[in-house]
C-alpha cells in the first residue's frame, strides 16, 4: 500500500510540474510572467526525485555496480549483499541524524519569490533517507530468509 501511494504521490508531482512549467509558459507568452512557477516547479521535482529513488530501489532498478557480485558463488553473493546493505542503512541513519538538524536550522530562512521557509525543501532529505532505510531494511529481511 505504501509503495502505491509513493508512486501515486510520484506521479502526481510529475503532472503537477508540467502543468506549472506549461502555465508558466503560456502566462509569459501573453505577458503575465508567474515568477513563482519556477519556484514551486522547482520544490515539486525534489520531492519527485525523492520518491523516484525510492521506486527505483525498491524495483532494484537503482543504479549499481554488480560486476564483483556476478563473479563469487551465490552465497558470498549474499554475504556480500547482506553487508552492504547494513552499511548503507547505518550512512542513512548518520545521514538522517543530520538531515534532520539541518531542516531545523533551515526553517527560519525564507526562500525565493514566495518566502517559503527552506525547510520546506530540506525536508525532503530527511523523508528520502527513512524512505530508503525502509526500503533496505525490507531488503534485509527479504535477504535473510
Amino acid at each position: 500500500m505504501l509503495r502505491r501511494i509513493e508512486f501515486a504521490s510520484a506521479s502526481l508531482l510529475l503532472a503537477g510540474i508540467v502543468l506549472l512549467v506549461g502555465g508558466g509558459s503560456v502566462a509569459r507568452g501573453f505577458g503575465w510572467p508567474l515568477i513563482w512557477s519556477v519556484e514551486i516547479a522547482q520544490l515539486m521535482f525534489l520531492w519527485l526525485c525523492v520518491l523516484a529513488i525510492d521506486l527505483a530501489m525498491q524495483d532494484e532498478r537503482h543504479f549499481g555496480l554488480s560486476i564483483l557480485l556476478d563473479n563469487v558463488p551465490p552465497r558470498l553473493r549474499k554475504l556480500i549483499e547482506g553487508a552492504n546493505i547494513v552499511i548503507m542503512i547505518g550512512l542513512l541513519v548518520f545521514l538522517l541524524f543530520y538531515a534532520w538538524k539541518n531542516v531545523i536550522l533551515m526553517h527560519p530562512r525564507l526562500d525565493g519569490a514566495l518566502q517559503m521557509p527552506g525547510s520546506i525543501f530540506h525536508a525532503s532529505m530527511v523523508l528520502g533517507f527513512a524512505l530508503l532505510v525502509r526500503t533496505l531494511a525490507a531488503k534485509l529481511i527479504k535477504l535473510t530468509r
